[in-house]
């Protein structure tokens, strides 16, 4: 399965609710987190996903109220 870095605001998200998000089994999307990276001050999240496209990606933030900055699919080294 391909795998997304997606950058959107946090709006009013807390961490705890980032790593809820990143324990919760595939979506029905079929998205998984693998991380979630994250900066209070800043405004900024960026989410590391195992995703089946940009599109799901894009759909399953968008049910959550977020729209995304940028989505790229990435490769990784490990």
């Amino acid at each position: 399965m391909p795998t997304f870095l997606d950058a959107h605001p946090m709006g009013a998200v807390e961490e705890e609710q980032l790593k809820q998000a990143q324990n919760m089994p595939k979506d029905e999307f079929g998205i998984t987190h693998k991380n979630i990276l994250y900066n209070k001050q800043e405004n900024k999240a960026f989410c590391i996903l195992d995703a089946p496209s940009k599109e799901a990606v894009q759909k399953s933030h968008e049910k959550l109220g977020m729209k995304c900055d940028w989505i790229v699919e990435v490769q990784t080294t490990a």
